[in-house]
Order: C-alpha cells, then sequence, then structure tokens
C-alpha cells in the first residue's frame, strides 16, 4: 500500500501578494501555488498596508494552493511564512494592528535614521553591534518615526512586530521571530554570540525568551524607548517548530490543527534556503534578486561589517549580507509604461552615441542612501529613441544593483579582483530573471556567467522547507539541497559593458548633491555647454 504524500506550505508574504506553494516534503515537488494581492497605499514616500489583509492573502493563498494541489488537507503537516522584511506592524490592546504596516519602502523614516545613526558612537558601532547602519528602511527608524509623529499610537502599543512574526502568531497565537527576521531591525545584537546558537534545525529546538542570548541589544531599545516585552520570542532558527495551528486558524485555512508552524523568516533568507545557500549547502556564492526591490546576497561564514550592506543573519546561523535597492523592475515598468512601450522593447542606452543615462529612482534610493532622491535621466536628443531610455533604465536599475557586488564579495572575505571570485557565477532570481531584456543587462553590466534557476518561487519554495524541517528536524538547506531547487540554465559570461558602467558611475557621482533633495535643479554643465543632468520627477516623462 502506497505511503500518503506528505505536504507542506510555504508562504511568500510579500510586498504585492501573497503566494502559498503546496510541496511534497520528500521530493520537493512543486505541486500548486495560490496566490492573492495586496493594497499598498501612500504617496510623498509613505508606503503602508493593512496587516489584516495579509492574512486575508495568507488564508485564500493557501486554500487555492491545496486545492489547485489535489491533495486532502490531512496530508499537510507543515508550514512556515517568510514574509517581506523591516515592516512594523503595531498591537493594540486586543491583539489587532493599531494602524496600517510601514512598509519596508516607506522612506518617510529617513530623518530619525540619519539621527540615529548619529548616535550611539556613530555608525562604525552599529555595524559592529547590528551589522548595519540606520536607514529609513530599517524597523528601528520606522518605530522612532512613530513616536515623533503618532506618539498616542506610540504608547497604547503592546506588541510590535514585523510582518512574518504577525502571521505566525495569527497561525499559532505564539509571539515569534527568527534571527533572519530580527537582523533587519538594527535593535537585533550581531555581537559575536549574540544569535542564540541557531543551527536552524527542527522539532526539538527552544524558542528563546525576548533579550535571551543577547539578541536584542538593551542599550539601542533603550535608545529608541521600546520596551523589550513589547518584541516577540527569538527562535534558534527559521525552522525551530514553534507549535500547532490554533482552532481559528486551522478552521480559517480548512486544515487539521495537527499543522505544525515553523518560526518562518524574511523573504531574503527564504529565499537563501531555496537556492540551497547556507551552513549545508553553497557559501559565498552571489545570488542577485530582481524584484519590487533589487538585492545582492550571499551566504557566508564571515561577520560582515560593510555600512553599504545590511549585516543580516541568515536563518541557519550563518550570515546573509545584502545590498538592497528600492528601485528594480516596478521603477523600469513605470518607464515603460510613461513611454507607452512594452517591457522588452529596451535597446540599451547608449545605442547610437546618445549616452542616455537614466537612474530611476522614484521611490528615493537604499542604497546608495538616497531617501529624497527623484528619477534623473540625461543625454537626451532630438533623435533618441524611446527605446534607448527603456534601456538606460534597465541599466541605471541594474548598475545600482551591481554597484554593491563587489562590497559583498569582500564582506565575504573575498577579493573581488581574483579571477576565481570575479568568474563565479551570479544566481538570478526574482521576476526580473524571466525578461530577456533584465537577463541581458545583468549580464553585459557584470561581464559574469549567470544560473537562472528553473524554480520560479524559490521564496515559497525556501519557506516549504522551513515547514519541512520543523515537522522532521532535517536541516533546511540540506533539504533544498537535495530537492534541487536551485539549479538551473548556465548562461556564459560576455565583455563586460565598461564604457555604459562607468558613463553610469560618473553621472550618479555628479549627480548625488542635487539627488539629496526633492527640487528640480541645474547640477551640471555638458560639454557644449548646455545642461545635461536635471532631476525630473517621473510623471514629466509623459509629456515627452
Amino acid at each position: 500500500m502506497p505511503t500518503r504524500r506528505s505536504v507542506v506550505i510555504g508562504v511568500d508574504s510579500s510586498t504585492q501578494s501573497t503566494k502559498a506553494a503546496a510541496v511534497d516534503a520528500d521530493t520537493g515537488e512543486l505541486l500548486a501555488v495560490g496566490r492573492a494581492p495586496h493594497t499598498v497605499t501612500g504617496s510623498a514616500g509613505a508606503r503602508e498596508s493593512d496587516p489584516g489583509e495579509w492574512w486575508t492573502a495568507l488564508v485564500a493563498a493557501v486554500r487555492a494552493a491545496v486545492r489547485d494541489a489535489g491533495v486532502p488537507a490531512a496530508a499537510v503537516t507543515g508550514i512556515a511564512v517568510a514574509g517581506q522584511q523591516h515592516g512594523l506592524v503595531t498591537l493594540g490592546a486586543d491583539g489587532r494592528p493599531l494602524r496600517p504596516a510601514l512598509l519596508w519602502n516607506d522612506t518617510r523614516s529617513a530623518p530619525q535614521a540619519a539621527a540615529l545613526a548619529a548616535r550611539l558612537g556613530g555608525p562604525a558601532a552599529w555595524l559592529n553591534r547590528t551589522g548595519s547602519v540606520p536607514v529609513a528602511s530599517m524597523t528601528a527608524a520606522k518605530w522612532q518615526w512613530l513616536r515623533e509623529h503618532e506618539p498616542r499610537h506610540a504608547e497604547a502599543v503592546t506588541g510590535v512586530r514585523l510582518p512574518h512574526d504577525h502571521l505566525t502568531e495569527r497561525l499559532t497565537g505564539i509571539a515569534v521571530t527568527d534571527p533572519g527576521d530580527a537582523s533587519g531591525t538594527c535593535w537585533y545584537g550581531r555581537r559575536e554570540g549574540a544569535q542564540d546558537g541557531g543551527d536552524g534545525k527542527g522539532a526539538a529546538d527552544e524558542v528563546t525568551g525576548a533579550g535571551g542570548s543577547g539578541a536584542y541589544d538593551p542599550e539601542i531599545l533603550d535608545l529608541i524607548g521600546l520596551d523589550p516585552a513589547l518584541l516577540p520570542a527569538v527562535a534558534p532558527g527559521g525552522a525551530t517548530r514553534v507549535g500547532t495551528l490554533t482552532a481559528a486558524a486551522a478552521e480559517a485555512l480548512g486544515l487539521p490543527r495537527t499543522v505544525v508552524v515553523a518560526a518562518g523568516t524574511g523573504d531574503n533568507m527564504a529565499a537563501a534556503v531555496g537556492l540551497g545557500l547556507g551552513g549545508a549547502g553553497l557559501l559565498d556564492h552571489p545570488v542577485v534578486s530582481l524584484g519590487t526591490s533589487g538585492t545582492v546576497f550571499a551566504a557566508t561564514r564571515a561577520r560582515p561589517a560593510d555600512p553599504g550592506l545590511a549585516g543580516f543573519a541568515a536563518t541557519d546561523g550563518t550570515y546573509l549580507p545584502l545590498g538592497c535597492t528600492l528601485n528594480c523592475t516596478l521603477a523600469v515598468d513605470r518607464f515603460a509604461t510613461l513611454l507607452g512601450l512594452d517591457r522588452e522593447d529596451a535597446s540599451p542606452g547608449g545605442d547610437g552615441g546618445g549616452g542616455v543615462v537614466v537612474l530611476p529612482y522614484l521611490d528615493g534610493e537604499r542604497t546608495p542612501d538616497l531617501p529624497h532622491a527623484a528619477g534623473l535621466v540625461t543625454g537626451l536628443r532630438h533623435g533618441t529613441d524611446p527605446r534607448s531610455i527603456l534601456g538606460a533604465a534597465y541599466e541605471g536599475a541594474a548598475f545600482t544593483v551591481l554597484r554593491a557586488l563587489d562590497h559583498l564579495l569582500a564582506a565575504c572575505g573575498l577579493d573581488p579582483a581574483d579571477p576565481g571570485v570575479r568568474d563565479r557565477p551570479l544566481r538570478l532570481i526574482g521576476g526580473g530573471a524571466r525578461g530577456r531584456a533584465w537577463t541581458e543587462t545583468v549580464r553585459r553590466l557584470s561581464g559574469r556567467p549567470l544560473v537562472v534557476p528553473a524554480a520560479e518561487e524559490l521564496v515559497a519554495l525556501g519557506a516549504a522547507a522551513l515547514a519541512a524541517a520543523a515537522v522532521t528536524g532535517a536541516d533546511p538547506v540540506a533539504l533544498t539541497t537535495a530537492w534541487g531547487t536551485g539549479t538551473g540554465e548556465i548562461l556564459p559570461a560576455v565583455g563586460r559593458d565598461e564604457e555604459t558602467w562607468n558613463r553610469i558611475a560618473g553621472v550618479l557621482s555628479a549627480a548625488t548633491p542635487a539627488l539629496l533633495s526633492s527640487t528640480v535643479e541645474e547640477v551640471g554643465q555638458g560639454g557644449r555647454g548646455e545642461t545635461d543632468v536635471v532631476e525630473v520627477d517621473a510623471a514629466s516623462l509623459a509629456d515627452g
């Protein structure tokens, strides 16, 4: 008699939507994916979402995944959530959110981030204690913004959560986070020995109390006026078995109460697991992710300390240094819409000698740290082809992500100029990895071979591995390595386009003072006495 299939659910709760992957726990086969959208609101730097909508979307996505997988609900044995990082969820006395969550790409907290970075001994001290220097995306800056701008809300808070923490709590009734997602708050201690010793393994692990093993830095919490009692406990790893579904969650999802719930993690950490990056898999292999944000990261045993990177913890006890940009696929798609083009209609920005450069910083920028930036276009002539402008938008976005690559490699203890390191392939993931224009732009500007994994839902697959590990006690990275979710097409290297790279770098260097404000001003003179660089609002492109 055949053994009943064991199915685990990996949830990817991202900025724009929730995806739930139903996965065979033994083989890693992706059986079905359920999807449901989110709403993001806000303007002038504000980006917010209703956490209640995340829960509604999770329920819809999980139900759809189980239905489309064609498996009985009783076959589901585990579930884990991977969520967008940094978001600030504030709970009231009833355990429900007091207000919409402040999202990772909400830049209103830039002044608070700058003020925090100057305190506690300055940026070097922050790097030593947390692995990261505060910027607008970090949760500590958002909490400080809330205290200053909405003090009544801050005073009424009975719980502070990250997005994935909140959803895990809705599933189990237990307030818990993991070292990976917690390391994006800037209040989680990254001093040696402060990781709670997590090895990422499952059911036998114990969840430690808030502040245990130095996970939360009491001096930082005091600095930002955050009571540690408001924070969730820190599990040893994302695959820690937290508990099982509450009666209410089981009813909402249509699943048995016996379903094991893992601690879960942040979306970047789950993507790393899905790719087989970590102590039981690949170390020091760089990844470029092209989504709403653009990221470059790698799992490593080296302790990162670079002000241009976020010195995250991975969810399996290793480190996950990461460079992140705010403007990636959505920003380029906006240019395509304004120009009346399909996203694949791009030509390289330098075609025809026009030398067009676009810095598509439509939401401000995190890397480089320009939270008040607007989009910038330079090099336009009467004969400029709109396709070249779109191509330049791709180049500007890809350049901004790849610019952090050398810093990432150095953070892993590698020499970026070493031929063996220089020729190490980039793993290209995210929605952009499925587009020809994105793939060819990254290939041309990086000069590196690319690996494009065949699996499309790496965050959800990584979360599913955490769920499977919580059920079985296995190592989640070893599971995905056995599943082969990180394997895919290999694209050989092409010669690096140094001319385009240097042109974009020169414009960024010349324009940076102007990009720090949102006003239109002349920042440079072209070789013919013409103004050659201007800051523009994205909407102005619609007028030609």
